[in-house]
């Protein structure tokens, strides 16, 4: 049977639903998972939240009032998205005609016409005012740009500028199975283009899907940006130790735990379903876990009370250090879920502090640039907790790492137990 040949209108339709469940509140990871999606309508989406504050700042310039269908909005947004991305002006713009059939708003087909041939009529004025605004020209809601530029006096926009860029492909090389110098030669023999970004890490010149990246069915390698590839080295594993990785699906760090020791490891997370891909990640990799589906919250219900001598907190966060791999975060987060986040941050520290023995070690790890939920609840973790040190971590240049051309952006604190 001969495959289906998909035209630009339905990669229009299914983008701009996609787009309009995030704009809902939907999460787009939550979304891949409930169904597969074809390459081209995931380059439009991801496209489209990338610049979704430049989209819909144009969209505002070319209308009296902004639609009241979202399916509307979304679609006129990752059309401009197309024709901005330097696809056919015809063909995007007859096909986004044909695209409000599809998504069964018929009486929407004049205003798309009419928007989109608008703005490639006044295309540089409506750019140039786009660009005057902070969200049109830094492609992030107003209430995160004005946080960063206050934390961030020096670095805010270069950190805004990272987090509209395409994220890099990194791969952790498995120590149990190769050295990192050995992986590279390969991938050199192959005549793919890499270079040497940290420890373990490996990064690619040009993504590739994983089942063309050589090894990783064999469990060689596994795709890890090189910030989160810092955590599990940080922690000084030792054969033997009790270690609990706290919130762990989908798995990237836990797997990096097993493989740096033949420690005792406890995989913990709430999310049943995604500790299904931490179960698929060690098998593929060789690696064994006690993986526990279970609220770090509440150890009472699945801790055996022999005290850890390694905790890693992952924590749950605003994920504001990776929204170039998740570019939806920028526009379901709202400015209130910073301190909703910090605060049960501070009760997962307090929950899990509990756990780990005299002489023991706490990470504690957030994808976030913001220093409510890193520096702040850290210092007043410290302040009610006597018994807690904060030890320097020779591998960073301090404790915050902001995204660059190589990794994302992370925040790290290493605590010890005093006895």
């Amino acid at each position: 049977m001969p495959r289906h040949s998909y035209s630009l209108a339905e990669d229009l339709a299914d983008a701009s639903r996609l787009v309009a469940r995030v704009a809902a509140g939907q999460s787009l990871a939550a979304l891949r998972a409930a169904a597969p999606l074809r390459p081209a309508v995931l380059e439009l989406v991801y496209g489209t939240l990338r610049d979704y504050g430049v989209g819909d700042a144009l969209v505002a310039g070319l209308v009296h009032r902004m639609p009241s269908d979202p399916q509307v909005r979304a679609l006129l947004v990752t059309a401009l998205r197309a024709l901005r991305a330097g696809r056919p002006q015809h063909a995007v713009v007859s096909q986004a005609v044909d695209a409000v059939a599809r998504l069964r708003i018929a009486s929407a087909k004049g205003l798309v016409n009419a928007v989109l041939r608008g703005y490639l009529r006044d295309r540089a004025a409506l750019e140039s005012r786009a660009a005057a605004t902070d969200e049109g020209r830094y492609r992030h809601p107003q209430w995160w740009i004005d946080r960063v530029r206050t934390q961030y006096p020096d670095a805010w926009e270069r950190l805004l500028a990272a987090g509209n860029t395409h994220p890099p492909m990194t791969l952790r090389v498995n120590v149990r199975r190769a050295r990192v110098e050995e992986y590279l030669a390969r991938l050199a023999a192959e005549g793919i283009e890499a270079r040497r970004v940290g420890p373990h890490a490996v990064r690619l010149a040009t993504p590739r899907p994983v089942e063309a990246v050589p090894g990783f069915d064999a469990g060689l390698v596994s795709v890890q940006d090189a910030g989160a590839q810092l955590a599990a080295p940080l922690l000084d594993l030792a054969p033997g130790q009790r270690v609990l990785d706290a919130c762990a699906a989908p798995g990237g760090k836990a797997a990096h735990l097993a493989e740096l020791a033949p420690v005792e490891l406890t995989a913990l997370d709430v999310d049943e379903a995604r500790l299904q891909r931490l179960h698929a990640a060690l098998e593929r990799l060789g690696l064994a876990a006690r993986v526990l589906a279970g609220d770090a919250l509440a150890p009472e219900a699945w801790w055996d009370g022999r005290p850890f001598q390694r905790i890693l907190l992952d924590a749950p966060c605003t994920a504001s250090g990776v929204v170039r791999r998740y570019p939806d975060v920028k526009w379901l987060r709202r400015a209130a879920d910073v301190d909703r986040f910090a605060t049960q941050q501070t009760r997962l520290l307090a929950a899990l502090w509990r756990l780990l023995g005299a002489g023991g070690k706490l990470l504690y790890a957030t994808c976030s640039v913001f220093d409510t939920e890193n520096g702040a609840v850290v210092n007043e973790f410290l302040a009610r907790h006597a018994d807690a040190t904060r030890l320097a971590a020779p591998a960073l240049d301090g404790a915050q790492l902001l995204p660059d051309a190589d990794h994302d952006g992370f925040y790290y604190a290493l605590l010890q137990k005093t006895s």
